[in-house]
């Protein structure tokens, strides 16, 4: 089964090393996002040259197309992405926050209105289980209410006492399944921590899990339009909340400046669109700012995204090619920005384990933040 084992404190931070049945991660880790079965524009031999370790899917878009038994038949989603590594797959309750326009919410479950050809698609806790069995994920999540960030309390109250059942319901039919994938492997399920700013629910929640004894927590319910210092508001407790010897994993969130606040406050694993979706907009990540390759400044510019980045994008490339791709719709361009970005990613992290180890994050992290984010950081 799934454990952590901790390598390093650095007060509520820490560094790790994540067990997992498809090799060990080291944490704190960026998971990048493969929603469909790919994380797009990028080979599996390019996201692992680019640092990556653990990668994501979603079990609600991958039940649209192909299905779960399909991906069952076809060897399994690691077969299926060609991925060799650990997979960690959402439930599809981020779906129910996303799609709330094509959703019908009830204590049962969720019934969606599939936004690929409007067939109704149901999901239940037991469901959820069930297609992750056969997505064969090392880790899947329960199924879980997202509220909105600005909703009402008594909105939140309700997702809380929801989301709680249906943790226990998804334990159920773990257990059901002996904790195995369909092809008979070891799968964890992690449980998610819903509650809002509101700190009595977030505890409220967090209590209702542990009693679950699950291999591993995570905060769900952020970076839905709350804010960052509301968000740094809730990731003050949780290292209290939450067993030590579990992992930490907070969903969803992907700014360099959030990453470091949950790190700083205990957390463990991350996940985002963001190095792809601002990849594919000719948006570059880099320690001294956010570089857009498409403004025109960049059109004679000889140097790469970033003198000291040793991406592939980086040592074969200037600015002014990638700006040119992008400008005549060549494919090249979102992918080297991929690339570039997913590569910062995987080295921002691992900058970040390497304070911990040196118990000097505390001290960094105010400057890195500050070189990311003054008002002279954007080309």
């Amino acid at each position: 089964m799934l454990q952590l084992h901790i390598t390093r404190r650095s007060g509520k931070a820490r560094t790790g090393r994540l067990i997992t049945p498809h090799g060990e991660v080291d944490t704190p880790v960026f998971m990048p996002v493969g929603t469909a079965g790919t994380v797009k524009g990028v080979t599996p031999d390019q996201l692992r040259a680019a640092g990556a370790r653990m990668i994501l899917g979603n079990t609600y878009h991958l039940l649209l197309r192909p299905g779960a038994e399909a991906v069952a038949s076809l060897g399994g989603l690691h077969r299926l992405m060609a991925w060799d590594g650990p997979i960690l797959t959402d439930s599809g309750g981020y779906q129910v926050f996303s799609l709330a326009h094509m959703r019908k919410l009830t204590d049962d479950g969720v019934r969606f209105q599939s936004h690929i050809d409007g067939s109704p698609v149901n999901l239940t806790p037991e469901t959820a289980v069930e297609i992750q069995h056969f997505l064969g994920a090392d880790v899947m999540m329960q199924l879980d209410e997202c509220p909105p960030g600005q909703a009402d309390r008594q909105i939140v109250r309700a997702a809380v006492e929801r989301s709680a059942d249906w943790a226990r319901r998804c334990r159920d039919a773990w257990d059901a399944r002996n904790r195995r994938t369909a092809r008979g492997g070891a799968q964890a399920l992690f449980g998610i921590q819903q509650g809002g700013v509101h700190r009595d629910l977030r505890e409220q929640s967090a209590r209702r899990l542990v009693e679950l004894d699950l291999p591993g927590y995570a905060v769900g319910g952020l970076s839905v339009g709350e804010g960052h210092e509301a968000m740094c508001g809730v990731l003050e407790d949780i290292d209290d909340l939450f067993p030590k010897d579990r992992p930490r994993y907070l969903m969803g969130v992907g700014e360099p400046r959030d990453i470091l606040a949950a790190v700083l406050r205990g957390v463990d694993m991350f996940d985002c669109v963001l190095p792809t979706r601002n990849g594919r907009n000719a948006q570059a990540f880099t320690w001294t700012g956010r570089v857009r390759l498409r403004n025109a400044v960049h059109t004679l510019e000889a140097a790469p995204i970033d003198e000291n980045c040793s991406c592939y994008a980086c040592r074969n490339f200037s600015r002014g090619a990638i700006r040119h791709f992008f400008q005549a719709d060549e494919m090249l361009g979102p992918i080297l920005v991929s690339l570039h970005n997913l590569h910062f990613f995987a080295e921002f992290l691992s900058a970040i384990r390497q304070a911990i180890n040196e118990n000097n994050l505390a001290e960094k992290a105010p400057a890195w933040i500050e070189a990311m984010y003054s008002s002279s950081s954007e080309e």
